[in-house]
């Protein structure tokens, strides 16, 4: 099959992915084996292609946000079938017996493996997972529109639940790229008011014909507090920024897998109560529960699509913010 490997971390512009022909893997007893589709493109594609995480071993297949069709099963595989359209998204495995497994939060499990990093992602023409590890799609989607629910909506599902809000608050979203046009969505389903911050003119579009009910820069000033913030772009500086827009006792929540030095900060931005909290990664019941979601609501995923090869390409786009939403590959 042909795939796109990285075998060292390198900028961007020096095009590391390199396309290669290796052998199709073939699933063991519990996995299955995919033909890949679509597979997203992602901020933390990014991260590791440039070495800013780094992955155990290499050469290593980036890509989580994978769609495909199960063309084969090992023989122990119980709960799918061949032609089932299933996604890959990032949280891959877990070891399911620590402190953290045990308390749902299989996401902090110092055992835990991830798409694209520990084992092989969906930038190539096959992947295997384990059976435990894929989803099946909702139908209503085409292959390109869902691919971004895998880990921008995933991801993003997750940090709207651990910023604690009511119906008729106010949230504010600081980046406007692949997690933040889902999660919009997500939010005015919940009926909450949404505040957007984003510098680029395109995204601000975007978040206009989403719904945003009110859109700005992210240095200005919006209309009123809010009640709790995202912040989906890596870029450290916005903290005090967004901290000074969020009413007392109030949760800030930092979505990234990686992010830019956080300047330090004044004790009043903090003080009365506001909380900052990260997010790592997300869980299985995360992934269900968008998925759930996006069956019961047409959350729409703005999407621009590339031919698999072109995915340094792509991935320069994103690093220079030249993407209107979500890029995805096309096999």
């Amino acid at each position: 099959m042909k795939a796109l490997l990285l075998h060292k971390p390198a900028p961007i512009e020096t095009s590391p992915l390199q396309e290669e022909e290796i052998p199709t893997p073939r699933p063991k007893e519990k996995e299955v084996l995919i033909k890949v589709e679509y597979c997203g493109v992602c901020h933390t594609d990014l991260h590791l292609v440039e070495g800013e995480i780094i992955p155990p071993s290499y050469p290593v297949i980036p890509g989580h946000q994978v769609v495909g069709k199960i063309e084969k099963t090992g023989e122990k595989v119980t709960r799918w079938k061949t032609g089932e359209r299933v996604g890959i998204p990032w949280f891959y495995s877990s070891c399911g017996r620590c402190k953290f497994c045990r308390k749902g939060k299989e996401n902090l499990c110092n055992k835990a493996q991830f798409t694209g990093f520990h084992v092989n992602g969906g930038y190539a023409e096959y992947a295997v997972a384990d059976q435990d590890s894929v989803y099946l799609l909702p139908e209503k989607y085409p292959g390109e529109n869902v691919a971004p629910l895998l880990c921008g909506g995933v991801i993003g599902y997750r940090a709207l639940k651990l910023t604690p809000l009511l119906r008729g608050e106010t949230l504010g979203i600081f980046g406007f790229g692949a997690s933040g046009h889902i999660v919009l969505q997500i939010a005015k389903y919940f009926n909450l008011r949404v505040f957007v911050f984003t510098r680029s003119e395109k995204h601000q579009e975007v978040a206009r014909e989403l719904g945003a009910d009110w859109v700005g820069k992210p240095d200005s000033s919006p209309p009123e507090l809010l009640d709790g913030a995202i912040i989906f772009a890596p870029a450290g500086e916005l903290v005090p920024i967004a901290l000074g827009n969020i009413e007392k006792g109030g949760t800030l929540t930092l979505a990234g897998i990686y992010m830019t030095p956080i300047p330090s900060l004044e004790y009043p931005l903090l003080y009365q109560e506001r909380i900052i909290r990260s997010v790592a990664n997300s869980t299985r019941e995360d992934v269900r529960e968008l998925l759930d979601i996006a069956g019961k609501t047409p959350l729409k995923t703005v999407v621009e699509v590339f031919p698999w090869q072109e995915a340094n390409q792509v991935l320069q786009k994103l690093k220079t913010s030249q993407l209107k939403a979500s890029a995805v590959l096309k096999f």
